[in-house]
């Protein structure tokens, strides 16, 4: 797993070419705050070793954050991670690995008859219960979490992930209760404590796409508050003094600022944004969609972008999402060589100053 000492190593031989605050703190570590993520592509070979030479390449340039899914590409993103942190010029112990479970995965490819695959490999082995199973596709019950991280586990080669995420749990309430999603959700937040406690993971979190960035009245709305709340009760159950959930996972860059603008979380002194809320409450906050799949390399308003520093259109997306109140990282999709030397060259720009990033909303 991620220790102190290497990444601490890993940010003196990398900082200098960075500017101030490219490295941040994540638990007792230093990460990048520009992240790697594997989301896009096929599940074919070519598509592995052009993943394979950009996630060597960023680690060897100044990424340490690498973000997977064990659903990514038919499994292929995760194994991919695991060989090219093997292969990459860098302590195991330098990188900071994030990968999640929700969504049922295929294995290399996509299956002729997915619902036969899906029924075979875990509904007639007893890992996933029918009722538990959304849509032939989602599930984040207790048990199939567990099977969950160890077949990631597996993938990516590592004795510990460092973050585990319950991969988009508001696609649960498309057939359940918020109340029952909650009540879910803590009881797999029990496991992964006791996963924690064992040492197979390091710390969890929730990955989002749409719950924590929508207002309250959503159906796909989920309270932080509520989450961090069942996150405590279940480090209770396990015995544990303190809670190993410290992260959490959703869309951020300049035309979905939801994360920023909505205020549908409740906070000490009224309700807040999923970021302030974050911030406040001590959670790191890891941004996806930061370039929008590419189509921030091409427009951004003209307003925003004269307050972005960066040589490209992509450079200053990337800073804007980084510049948001309580960004660890921000994770950019790097599925070739092609751009990497590009994304990273981001760090060597400043972000927004505080007052600078809220004046982009005045």
């Amino acid at each position: 797993m991620a220790t102190r000492e290497a990444t601490w190593n890993y940010r003196d031989r990398h900082h200098e070419r960075f500017a101030r605050t490219y490295f941040r703190s994540f638990g007792d570590c230093v990460v990048s705050s520009i992240g790697l993520g594997t989301y896009l592509g096929d599940p074919t070979d070519a598509a592995d070793e052009a993943y394979h030479e950009a996630i060597v390449e960023a680690i060897e340039s100044g990424v340490n954050v690498v973000d997977t899914a064990i659903n990514y590409r038919c499994q292929r993103s995760e194994r991919v991670v695991g060989a090219a942190i093997e292969d990459a010029d860098a302590d195991r112990e330098a990188v900071m690995v994030a990968t999640k479970g929700g969504f049922v995965p295929f294995d290399g490819d996509r299956p002729d008859d997915p619902g036969q695959y899906v029924r075979e490999e875990y509904l007639d082995t007893g890992i996933v219960d029918a009722d538990d199973l959304v849509h032939g596709q989602h599930c984040i019950a207790p048990d199939y979490i567990d099977d969950q991280v160890d077949r990631s586990l597996e993938n990516l080669g590592l004795d510990t992930i460092d973050c585990y995420y319950v991969h988009n749990p508001e696609t649960q309430l498309e057939e359940r209760s918020r109340d029952e999603v909650y009540d879910q959700l803590e009881a797999t937040f029990e496991r992964l404590e006791k996963r924690v406690a064992a040492g197979d993971v390091r710390h969890y979190g929730v990955a989002s796409w749409e719950s924590f960035r929508v207002p309250e009245a959503d159906d796909s709305y989920l309270s932080l508050p509520e989450i961090v709340r069942r996150a405590r009760a279940a480090a209770d159950a396990a015995g544990r003094e303190a809670t190993g959930f410290r992260a959490v996972q959703l869309p951020f860059n300049v035309f979905m600022a939801d994360a920023f603008t909505v205020e549908s979380h409740e906070g000490a002194e009224g309700p807040q944004s999923a970021l302030w809320f974050a911030n406040d409450a001590g959670l790191d906050v890891f941004t996806s969609a930061s370039i929008m799949q590419g189509r921030l390399a091409a427009e951004i308003p003209g307003e925003v972008e004269a307050k972005l520093d960066g040589e490209t259109r992509a450079q200053r997306a990337i800073n804007f999402a980084r510049s948001a109140p309580g960004v660890t990282a921000s994770l950019v999709g790097m599925g070739t060589p092609t751009h990497v030397a590009e994304n990273v060259d981001a760090g060597t720009f400043e972000p927004l100053g505080a007052s600078a990033f809220d004046a982009v909303f005045e």
